[in-house]
């Protein structure tokens, strides 16, 4: 019965630690730190800007006037676009574009490739010492670009992350949940990288990276901006978010869809964890700390989820405690469908919605072990829908 109560308290710690004591543990020690450096970006080196793009037809010429408005000299920014075999509007639209403004520029591939193989080959086309790398929905501010650049004054600094913010939210929907989660996650991140420069990965919507530092993504791999800030990671160099440098993108609101794009990155990040595994030892000040506590355990969640359940089973028929654990926990497996025929009655709890986000977010991440442990042969993908 001990061993069995250990295994189920080193469970329950487990999560608690990844999605509890560890942020809070964040906040506390980088509360007296210098959030944001207020130093002034004398220094403007040429950028390159690079999409991979697959049918953006809906959102490409949004994307392309909000670069082509910022602040930024045009002189110094260049907009590389890699059409991975688009089937409908997007390449006319990048050439019209392209005729207008000699500094963007159209490279159609004529087979799918995904979206790493596309940024691979870019990469060598590109001619600014800052990369910025892109997703076509995601839409900059006017000084975006000047303010993912001023972090790179520290020579240290490798790879600088943005601020998404998110649009288009809806109630009857997870839009809110997601915009939460995704809120936590850019604090998360930036007090990683104030306190240590080791952000855990940045949101591949939009960040820039030295373009020396850039590593070529494996074609296999189905989440390639974890793997290009771990390689900066790697080589010794510091991850960081700006908060002022802030995206906007049009936040999922369909559970399916999530869903399943959920599975693909959880995928990508068990196959970034078998790449990058012997960082889990660093001895660089909290690069294994950050690597265990934000995301391995978090990864591994669904099988401290499922080690929490089976232990309270079997502890239940000793001890009135654990049978009323596992009441309670077994109740909490229910709330999603509660929580989808509520729905269904146009009824929407925001509490219960979080529950079923989260419950979602673990089964997706499960799924994606099997499928990484089963294997990937090529990162193709199909973006989420896009609304204009």
């Amino acid at each position: 019965m001990i061993i069995l109560q250990v295994i189920f308290w080193l469970c329950v710690l487990m999560v608690f630690h990844s999605y509890v004591l560890f942020p809070f543990l964040l906040k506390w020690l980088s509360a007296h730190q210098r959030k944001n450096q207020s130093i002034k970006n004398n220094n403007t080196p040429a950028v390159t800007v690079i999409m991979a793009a697959f049918n953006e037809e809906a959102v490409i010429g949004q994307k392309l006037e909000s670069i082509l408005q910022s602040k930024y000299p045009k002189h110094l920014t260049e907009i590389l676009i890699g059409s991975d075999c688009s089937t409908d509007n997007t390449e006319n639209i990048v050439l019209q574009y392209a005729q207008q403004h000699p500094n963007v520029y159209l490279y159609p591939f004529t087979e799918r490739q995904g979206k790493a193989n596309i940024i691979n080959q870019l990469v060598g086309k590109a001619k600014g010492d800052i990369l910025i790398l892109s997703d076509a929905n995601v839409m900059f501010a006017s000084d975006t670009i000047s303010q993912l650049i001023i972090p790179f004054t520290d020579n240290s600094v490798g790879l600088v992350d943005t601020r998404m913010v998110n649009t288009n939210i809806k109630e009857e929907g997870i839009s809110f949940q997601e915009k939460s989660y995704i809120s936590r996650e850019v604090s998360i991140k930036n007090r990683e990288g104030i306190l240590w420069g080791t952000m855990m990965g940045p949101f591949g919507g939009c960040y820039a990276i030295r373009r020396e530092l850039y590593r070529q993504v494996p074609s296999n791999l189905l989440v390639d901006d974890f793997y290009i800030c771990m390689a900066v990671l790697e080589q010794g160099y510091k991850a960081v978010n700006n908060l002022k440098a802030i995206v906007y993108e049009d936040v999922s609101n369909d559970l399916g869809i999530e869903f399943r794009r959920k599975i693909r990155i959880a995928t990508g990040d068990f196959q970034n964890l078998m790449i990058f595994s012997g960082m889990l030892f660093s001895t660089r000040p909290g690069l294994s700390f950050s690597f265990w506590s934000h995301k391995v355990l978090r990864w591994l969640g669904p099988l401290f989820l499922i080690g929490a359940l089976s232990t309270s089973i079997a502890l239940s028929t000793q001890s009135n405690f654990y049978l009323l654990l596992l009441g309670i926990y077994s109740i909490s497996f229910l709330i999603p469908i509660i929580d989808m025929l509520l729905k269904k009655a146009n009824i929407h709890n925001k509490i219960l919605r979080f529950i079923t986000h989260f419950y979602t977010m673990n089964l997706a991440l499960l799924a994606g072990l099997f499928i990484a442990i089963k294997g990937v042969k090529n990162n193709v993908w199909k973006p989420t829908e896009r609304f204009q």
